[in-house]
């Protein structure tokens, strides 16, 4: 009796704590989350201000945030193992900082590659970003992991609204330089993520010498090969790719397309954002109690709902509800998704298994916003919608293969 007092005051102890990190995390992603919000309303629209005729290259600037996300995803795993994952957050919040003062330099000086330049070490901070997820896993006992996970996607609930509540305040702080207030903006954000990362007390695996192996770890071509990984990550970066894809020519197609201001844009995305986010609070017990496949399944449906509502005009209706179904889509998809691919792993293979993972992820998110610039100009935005259609098609089959053959193996 008393050794299972001591195992479940143990278990309450690690519960705990692991709670207390997540906390923390989850505040820091609310922080740091307002990069994509920001670069995401004003990014193209000021990419598309600064070049002359030829506007097929407007999204160039999102395109060098997304590169920037998929170098930080290599860049943070690196800092992780050289400073410990404490401090590389830290760092990648310094860079958001960094990022945003260059963006709004490149604004004053009218210099489009540098406004991508500097777009692309926001996109490494928000690199950075993209491991709290992981990180609030790793720290969580196993039955807690898929909450874990949405109370870091929840944070973003806050990042959707301080995110374009920022850019409307502050895009003509700095006139006649539009939106270089909004960046501006970032460094004392950014500033305050550090503060918050400072009380985090995460566990270093950093490799100490002499030290005892945490357990056998798998060959990296071993793990992606399995069926659970590979649908787990082809769901996950279908499901973010095309929200890229939507969400990046949206306000350009709104602004300059139809007409609507910048403000009904930036609320646009504001929604977009919300809807991202706010079902977090209870996916992670979705997944929990029905799968995760058969959560990234209904998340692949609503982007098809999307891509319906989106085809059916262009009144700001249709837009606004295009943008809230893109964003709810992504959440079931991509937090359905990442707890597969986190099933898929043991935790001394997580930093490789990772790494991998977000370097697959963001390399074709960034292919994706590049993409939508040159579809949108070349194409129109119906064109946009008509490419959700195949890729959720075929993401539905992969789950549905993945089902018979973990079916096959409990009979």
């Amino acid at each position: 009796m008393a050794g299972q007092a001591g195992e479940v005051r143990g278990m309450d102890h690690e519960l705990h704590g692991a709670r207390r990190n997540v906390y923390l995390l989850t505040a820091a992603q609310a922080i740091l989350g307002t990069l994509g919000p920001i670069v995401f309303s004003v990014g193209g629209v000021a990419g598309y201000q600064l070049l002359g005729d030829d506007k097929s290259l407007a999204t160039a600037p999102l395109t060098g945030f997304n590169v920037g996300v998929a170098l930080g995803a290599v860049f943070v795993t690196a800092m992780s193992r050289l400073l410990g994952r404490n401090a590389a957050f830290m760092v990648g919040a310094l860079l958001g900082a960094c990022g945003g003062a260059l963006a709004a330099y490149a604004l004053f000086h009218s210099d489009f590659w540098l406004l991508a330049l500097s777009l692309c070490i926001c996109g490494m901070a928000g690199g950075f970003t993209q491991k709290l997820r992981f990180a609030a896993a790793d720290v969580s006992p196993a039955f807690y992991k898929p909450r874990a996970i949405s109370w870091i996607l929840a944070g973003g609930i806050i990042s959707a609204v301080l995110g374009p509540q920022l850019v409307i305040l502050t895009r003509d702080m700095l006139a006649p330089v539009f939106f270089a207030g909004a960046f501006i903006a970032l460094v004392p954000t950014c500033l305050a993520a550090i503060v918050i990362l400072a009380f985090l007390r995460l566990p270093d695996l950093r490799p100490v010498a002499g030290a005892a192996p945490m357990g056998p770890v798998r060959p990296l071509r071993e793990i992606v090969l399995t069926q659970r990984f590979i649908t787990g990550m082809v769901c996950g970066i279908s499901t973010y790719a095309l929200m890229t894809f939507m969400m990046t020519g949206a306000p350009i197609a709104m602004v300059v397309g139809c007409g609507f201001s910048q403000d009904l844009a930036t609320l646009g995305i504001q929604w977009h954002v919300l809807a991202m986010f706010a079902p977090s609070f209870f996916t992670g017990m979705l997944v929990s109690r029905y799968g995760a496949e058969k959560v990234v399944a209904c998340g692949l449906v609503i982007l098809m709902l999307c891509a319906i509502v989106a085809h059916a005009g262009i009144a700001l209706w249709n837009f606004w509800g295009a943008l809230i179904l893109l964003g709810m889509g992504w959440n079931f998809g991509f937090i359905g998704s990442t707890a597969i691919v986190a099933s898929s792993y043991r935790p001394q293979e997580a930093d490789k298994v990772q790494g991998f993972h977000d370097i697959i992820l963001f390399t074709t998110v960034a292919l994706a916003s590049f993409g939508s610039g040159k579809v949108l100009t070349a194409y129109g935005w119906d064109m946009l919608n008509a490419v959700v259609w195949p890729v959720t098609v075929f993401c539905l089959v992969l789950l549905f293969l993945l089902f018979l053959a973990e079916k096959r193996r409990t009979v």
